[in-house]
C-alpha cells in the first residue's frame, strides 16, 4: 500500500497549534529548538503565545509551518509509523516535503523560506496586488476571463492555486483582480471574493523573488530525497537535484496545481495519505479529489495516535 505524506502551505498556522504533543513527543521540542537555534529566535513560544497578528507574517508562518511539519513527520517515524512512498507539499510544503525527505538540512530551510517570505512580500508594494478565491466555476472559463481582464488592462491576472474542482485561486495586480470579480459572478461563480493576504503570491509579480531566492538557494547543498517528492511545476515525483532547484524558484510565480498532484496519486497507487500539520485542509481537498482514498490529518495528538493505529494496522 503507497501513502503519501502531504505538508500544508500558509494559513494553517494557529496560536497555540501542536500544544497537546508537547508531553508526548520529543521530536516535536526537539526539532522546534533545533529550528529556533538556526533562526535566532524562540519559535516554539512564539507559534504557543502569539500574537496571530505576528503568526501570520508571512516571513515567520513560512519557518513555523516549515518546523510543524518537519517536527510532525519525524515523531511519526520515530512512533513507529509507516514511512512515506511519495510527498507532496502546497507551496510552502514542497519545501517542508523537501526537508522532510532529507533534501534540506532543517536548518537552512528555516532561513530559506524565511527569505521567501520576505522576498514575496517586497516583490510587490503593498496595495498593488491581490488574490482572490473563485468557486464553484470550470477553471477553463476562469482562465478565458482572467485571459480577457489582462489583455484589456495590460495588467497581471493569472490562475495561481488550483485547490479542488470547482475552487480555484487568482492573483495579479488589484485593480485587474476588482475588474475580474463581475464577470466571474456573471459567468456563473457562486463566490468570487478577494483574500486577506499581504502579496500576489505564485503569479509573474512574484518573479523578482524568484531572482532573489535564487541566491540564497544557491549557496546550501541540496541532496537528493530520500523519498520521492511531487514538485507543484512538474506535478511528477522528482528526485534529480539539478530539477529540484530550477523548480522551487520556477514554483514562486508558477500555479499549484493541486488538484492535478492528488489525481496523481491514483496513477501511482497511493490510497492512504496523512496531512502533517497543525489543520486538515489538505485533507479537505484531497476527499474531494481522490474520493476512494483515506485522508488522516494528524494536527492533534489523539488524531496522529489514531493514524498511527489505523495506517500501521
Amino acid at each position: 500500500m503507497a501513502f503519501a505524506a502531504l505538508f500544508p502551505g500558509q494559513g494553517s498556522q494557529t496560536v497555540g497549534m501542536l500544544a497537546d504533543f508537547e508531553d508526548n513527543c520529543p521530536e516535536i521540542q526537539a526539532t522546534f529548538t533545533e529550528a529556533s537555534d538556526a533562526l535566532g529566535y524562540d519559535l516554539w513560544t512564539l507559534c504557543q503565545n502569539g500574537p496571530a497578528e505576528q503568526l501570520s507574517l508571512t516571513e515567520i508562518t513560512q519557518p513555523l509551518l516549515l518546523t510543524a511539519g518537519v517536527a510532525l513527520y519525524r515523531a511519526w517515524t520515530t512512533g513507529g509509523g509507516a514511512s512515506a512512498s511519495f510527498m507532496a507539499g502546497h507551496s510552502l510544503g514542497e519545501y517542508t516535503a523537501l526537508t522532510a525527505a532529507g533534501s534540506l538540512p532543517l536548518a537552512d530551510a528555516v532561513r530559506l523560506v524565511r527569505s521567501r517570505g520576505q522576498f514575496m512580500q517586497e516583490a510587490v508594494p503593498k496595495g498593488v496586488g491581490a488574490m482572490a478565491a473563485v468557486i464553484g466555476l470550470d477553471d477553463a472559463i476562469i482562465e478565458s476571463v482572467c485571459a480577457e481582464v489582462a489583455s484589456e488592462t495590460g495588467l497581471v491576472i493569472e490562475a495561481v492555486n488550483y485547490n479542488a474542482p470547482g475552487q480555484l485561486v487568482i492573483a495579479g495586480h488589484a485593480e485587474a483582480i476588482d475588474a475580474s470579480l463581475p464577470r466571474l459572478k456573471e459567468a456563473g461563480a457562486k463566490r468570487a471574493l478577494p483574500l486577506p493576504v499581504s502579496a500576489p503570491f505564485h503569479c509573474a509579480l512574484m518573479k523578482p523573488a524568484a531572482e532573489r531566492l535564487q541566491e540564497e538557494l544557491n549557496a546550501i547543498a541540496v541532496q537528493a530525497p530520500s523519498i520521492p517528492v511531487i514538485q507543484n511545476v512538474s506535478i511528477a515525483p522528482e528526485t534529480d537535484v539539478q530539477v529540484i532547484r530550477k523548480q522551487l524558484i520556477a514554483q514562486t510565480f508558477s500555479p499549484v496545481r493541486w488538484t492535478q498532484t492528488v489525481r496523481g496519486f491514483t496513477e501511482l497507487g497511493v490510497q492512504v495519505a496523512a496531512e502533517f500539520g497543525p489543520g486538515a485542509v489538505l485533507c479537505g481537498l484531497a476527499k474531494r479529489i481522490q474520493t476512494d482514498a483515506q485522508h488522516f490529518p494528524l494536527g492533534k495528538h489523539e488524531l496522529f495516535s489514531q493514524a498511527l493505529q489505523e495506517i500501521n494496522g
